[in-house]
């Protein structure tokens, strides 16, 4: 048994000054006090259990969960002092009062802190990587070591491993070609898998800020091969990823020269008027912006519209709202926007997959400094982590332009407000039925603002709007393949009351994957079936190359 650990209360003097001094909030005596009071109080009882030596209780934290945490007597104290540190900064950082978004980003900075500061995270408190580094006879360390200074050099940090992975090899397979180019985006049309399609194509805009391939990671959990083996004729816009020559993208260039321009292409090489659509987070802000754009034209190529984790309105926007206020984006305005004295600039892939990660550090980061620089273990080959690495670049006039009338001003519900391509928005013009889908834990698009869309369109002339919630996150939710029958969906009547928690009361909980509703909802709206085309293309569309072509396969 080791030796008890030395013991001081630590001097929460500091935090508390720090809170004090947190623009927009304030900390109540009443509540510091009754939060010191229970601190000293578990504390105390924390380190008499220490003194006895009592056998240390489950932690419930896997950060802490081999052996050698509880096999320390030391090291489980201090796990255990650490989670009561954690806890207690917590509740301070909930107890502040004042301005909500002041208060949310005082909640993530401590969360932050609390993060980074766990024992686990370090090589001279972590009985683990010690125990291993002995058993090893140092041979993990100098692994870890020399994983460090590969990540060093490639500036990022391995969350999988990346030489398992190819694009077009073993992710992003399915079969297909590309029919048509510009320099905003490619358009890819897949090979049938029956002999019979529905008449009305199928069009994916998948998000601008993301490789399209999370659609299709493997045959057996891509949300394109299952379209494509329902019968539908399926085309996916694969963006460019923007380089130096296409930092002056805007958001009128963009919209007009992939999501239109694909849906004219698709609308040609066809031969038909109507096609069904479908985006997927961004991808769907960018194509239900087209589809207005169209509306206001006059012109309603949607036979239906999918939307998939996606925000319209920006009234919740979760954790990323911390990020955005009038001085952050007139920052990012000056920098690498249309008004930069330097001239726009791109937002790095880099800088946005990093933000990302922190929003889940202990997931996303932590995890893997501890295993593979702490106990020099390579992470395993995993495709959604090797798709989450591989970034993309945003053109900087329009991630800003994005950022202001999104997240900043909330603008895109607002009927007549905002002016794109040269027409005044109403998205509650977009004539077609309508398929909503939130994911339950999602942290990017919280479900109660995917739900919002419901008061926004209308689903067209007969008002067929369904709304449909999935278990689990932004990325998990959406890739939940029919044929795995996991986890469940909930699914109500077709009336969509204004508070996103009075439909969840009524709706009724569905086991399995959410994929057989859509399908079943879109294959309605296909049309009727006909022969398979024999070939990708046209004579005026001809085949560029095999897919996946070029563009996704350009690195940040």
């Amino acid at each position: 048994m080791a030796h008890a650990p030395q013991f001081e209360l630590p001097d929460f003097s500091a935090v508390t000054e720090a809170l004090k001094s947190w623009p927009g909030v304030q900390m109540p005596l009443d509540a510091w006090g009754r939060l010191q009071a229970d601190y000293l109080s578990q504390a105390s009882a924390l380190w008499n259990q220490c003194l006895q030596q009592e056998a240390p209780k489950p932690l419930g934290d896997r950060r802490f969960a081999h052996k050698a945490w509880s096999e320390d007597q030391g090291a489980s104290f201090m796990a255990q002092l650490y989670l009561l540190n954690a806890k207690t900064l917590n509740q301070m950082a909930e107890a502040v009062q004042g301005d909500p978004k002041a208060k949310a980003r005082l909640q993530f900075a401590v969360q932050q802190m609390v993060d980074a500061a766990a024992p686990s995270n370090f090589l001279a408190l972590n009985p683990e990587a010690q125990r291993k580094a002995l058993d090893t006879q140092g041979e993990s360390l100098a692994k870890g070591a020399q994983m460090l200074w590969a990540d060093f050099q490639r500036g990022k940090l391995s969350q999988t491993d990346d030489a398992a992975f190819e694009v077009g090899r073993n992710v992003a397979t399915s079969e297909g070609s590309v029919v048509f180019e510009n320099e905003f985006f490619q358009l890819l049309e897949y090979a049938p898998l029956t002999p019979q399609v529905h008449a009305l194509p199928f069009l994916i805009v998948p998000p601008s800020i993301n490789k399209f391939y999370i659609l299709d990671l493997q045959p057996e959990n891509s949300l394109i091969r299952y379209a494509v083996e329902n019968g539908h004729r399926t085309f996916v816009i694969s963006w460019r990823n923007p380089d130096e020559a296409c930092a002056h993208w805007s958001w009128d260039q963009v919209i007009e020269g992939a999501p239109l321009a694909a849906i004219r292409v698709v609308q040609e090489l066809c031969k038909t008027e109507q096609l069904n659509t479908l985006g997927f987070c961004v991808g769907g802000t960018i194509l239900s912006t087209a589809l207005a754009v169209l509306a206001a034209r006059g012109q309603h190529p949607a036979a239906s519209l999918t939307l998939l984790t996606t925000l319209l309105d920006f009234s919740h926007t979760g954790i990323l709202d911390i990020f955005v206020d009038e001085a952050s984006v007139r920052s990012r305005e000056m920098t690498i926007g249309a008004d930069s004295p330097k001239g726009p600039g791109l937002l790095k892939g880099s800088e946005l997959a990093q933000t990302f990660s922190f929003l889940r550090p202990n997931d996303l980061v932590w995890n893997y400094v501890v295993g593979n620089y702490l106990k020099g273990e390579a992470p395993p080959a995993f495709d959604l982590l090797y798709w989450n690495g591989d970034s993309t670049n945003m053109s900087g006039p329009m991630y800003c332009w994005y950022l202001r009338h999104t997240y900043l001003q909330n603008e895109l519900k607002l009927p007549g407000r905002l002016t794109v391509c040269g027409e005044k928005l109403d998205l509650s013009r977009i004539a077609c039925p309508v398929y909503i889908y939130g994911s339950r834990e999602d942290h990017i698009v919280p479900w109660e603002a995917a739900y919002a869309s419901t008061q926004i369109l209308k689903g067209g002339a007969q008002k067929e709007l369904r709304f449909v919630l999935g278990a689990s996150g932004h990325i998990a939710g959406v890739i939940n393949p029919a044929s795995k029958n996991k986890r469940s969906y909930w699914t109500g009547p077709a009336r969509y009351p204004k508070v996103a928690a009075d439909w969840l009361a009524s709706a009724n909980e569905q086991p399995g994957s959410w994929w057989k509703d859509w399908s079943a909802w879109l294959a309605e709206r296909g049309g009727p079936m006909q022969a398979a085309p024999k070939a990708q293309g046209s004579r005026k569309f001809r085949v560029i190359e095999s897919a996946p072509g070029r563009y996704v396969k350009q690195k940040a």
